[in-house]
């Protein structure tokens, strides 16, 4: 492969998964227009739902956050945190880049109450971390509730396998590594190293964009921080309860816009769908992994046996009300934020 594919790899790949879902909409279209123009039955009442479960899933995250932030003995207040999430949700859909510019938001925003930028990216880690645990739970309900499916094909429950499995060895690797500080100065030195190698073939002049130095202090003030989670791993008890209640409000939250459009799937199909398309939305280079996130989303429905002429409108209305129901009020509250700075 050459160094200019090499380079643009992520871009590629977006534009090849784009173009598939665009050709998927141009087989069914037929079957699509029907669905929309079916829109004048759809349960508008149900639609109201949706605000709801989504103000719970931000109370969820906002109290895990808080929770977490006490274990670290700092005291930060829930008004505070519920709004930083909205500004965070903002940041990571309009500014994609793998979760990587909303932890760097976070911290800048923690330092406004006297937390340190190494606690304020251990909460971060520990949030995506918990959330992904506690999915353990509901796809193993979605595996499940799959195998009494006669339309589910075995690949489906394959996926549901692997994704499970990657979460629980990437959640014991992570812990394994940041538990020494001798394991942790080993692990990133060497990923800080590989990176800075494959960052000089774009950059000849820069043979150390990423100081390792830097890298290795701030990992090791990390795993400082860690101990004090990993002495008492009984107060992890509702900061993971709390991410299990954000996932769920997720769920119904599509479901909901489903019965909105008169139809009654497996959750199953849902659960495993998001999961998949969620978790490669973090490879996307488009804002909210536009395009993406549909496919994987429509494509994993499909084998799963809700059909596309289904799953896409469906898909497409529940992203658009979603964003609008989250960005509208980030927007405001980042810009607001901005401008108070700035004043």
């Amino acid at each position: 492969m050459s160094q200019k594919l090499r380079a643009h790899w992520k871009v590629i790949l977006n534009i090849v998964t784009f173009l598939g879902f665009a050709l998927l909409i141009y087989v069914v279209r037929h079957q699509i227009a029907e669905s929309f123009r079916t829109i004048g039955d759809i349960k508008w009442p149900l639609l109201l739902l949706l605000p709801v479960w989504q103000i719970i899933n931000y109370d969820a995250y906002a109290r895990q956050n808080q929770d977490l932030f006490a274990i670290l003995g700092q005291k930060i207040s829930y008004k505070f945190l519920y709004k930083v999430n909205l500004e965070l949700n903002f940041v990571n859909h309009v500014f994609p880049s793998g979760g990587v510019s909303g932890f760097s938001y976070y911290s800048l925003r923690m330092k406004d109450k006297g937390v340190t930028g190494t606690q304020a990216s251990l909460v971060q880690l520990m949030r995506f971390v918990l959330v992904y645990v506690a999915f353990i739970f509901l796809l193993l309900l979605a595996m499940f509730m799959l195998s009494f499916s006669g339309s589910v094909n075995r690949f489906v429950l394959l996926a549901g396998g692997s994704i499970t499995t990657l979460i629980v060895i990437g959640t014991i690797g992570m812990a394994f590594i940041i538990g020494r500080k001798q394991r942790i100065s080993a692990f990133f030195g060497f990923l800080t190293k590989t990176l800075n190698k494959l960052i000089h073939v774009i950059r000849p002049k820069y043979p150390e964009t990423i100081s390792v130095v830097r890298v290795k202090e701030i990992f090791e003030d990390l795993h400082d921080n860690y101990a004090l989670i990993k002495n008492d791993y009984s107060a992890l008890k509702w900061p993971l309860i709390w991410s299990l209640v954000a996932n769920i409000t997720e769920m119904l939250t599509i479901y909901t816009v489903y019965l909105a459009f008169g139809h009654v799937v497996n959750p199953g199909a849902i659960i495993l769908a998001y999961a998949i398309a969620s978790t490669a939305g973090f490879l996307s280079v488009l804002p909210s992994g536009v395009g993406v996130y549909e496919a994987l989303m429509t494509a994993v429905l499909a084998v799963g046996g809700i059909p596309p002429a289904i799953s896409i409108p469906v898909t497409v209305m529940y992203r658009v009300v979603s964003m609008i129901i989250q960005l509208l009020p980030g927007y405001f509250l980042y810009y607001r934020r901005l401008r108070r700075k700035t004043t």
